[in-house]
């Protein structure tokens, strides 16, 4: 599943809704911990690919959900998670990302974004992708549980659900 973000800050916002739709969409509960991190996460990676590169960028979902017979009605299904999370987010900059730590100044506005990524994901990363790069992370929830999906029917799932290597 992937989003294509104008080079506009506004496309953030944007870009959290459509994961949150993502989300619920493969059956995962939108106000889930696992959830919230993931579009905190999103809103980060996307704010500093539209404000740091100034350029159009694609943001990639990739979920990798088993589903099995729920209770209940026959066919409803449940979703748990098989694998980590992961995002991707591929811009058109070759700058290399680089953390910054906002450090003693409480009230400094920016610096935080990759410093909030390492914190909240069990890996991340980035690569040279083509003219520009790739920045990762994923966010390992193997037990996660979902609720069944909306109809109480499998939501489809996509062949951008496989897992991708880590890095080339």
């Amino acid at each position: 599943m992937q989003l294509a973000v104008q080079a506009d800050p506004a496309e953030v916002g944007r870009a959290r809704r459509w994961v949150r739709s993502r989300l619920l969409n493969q059956g995962v509960d939108p106000d889930a911990p696992i959830a919230e991190t993931l579009v905190l996460v999103v809103s980060e990676l996307v704010t500093n690919a539209v404000v740091h590169t100034g350029c159009p960028a694609v943001l990639r979902l990739l979920m990798p959900l088993e589903s099995t017979a729920a209770p209940g009605p026959p066919g409803a299904r449940l979703f748990a998670m098989v694998g980590p999370l992961r995002v991707e987010v591929a811009d058109a900059s070759q700058v290399a990302p680089a953390p910054r730590h906002a450090g003693a100044d409480e009230d400094a506005t920016n610096g935080r974004g990759l410093e909030l990524v390492e914190l909240l994901c069990d890996r991340w990363g980035w690569y040279p992708d083509g003219s520009g790069k790739r920045v990762w992370c994923e966010i390992d929830a193997a037990a996660t549980a979902v609720r069944p999906a909306a109809g109480g029917v499998d939501a489809p799932l996509h062949d951008s659900l496989d897992r991708v290597p880590a890095a080339p």
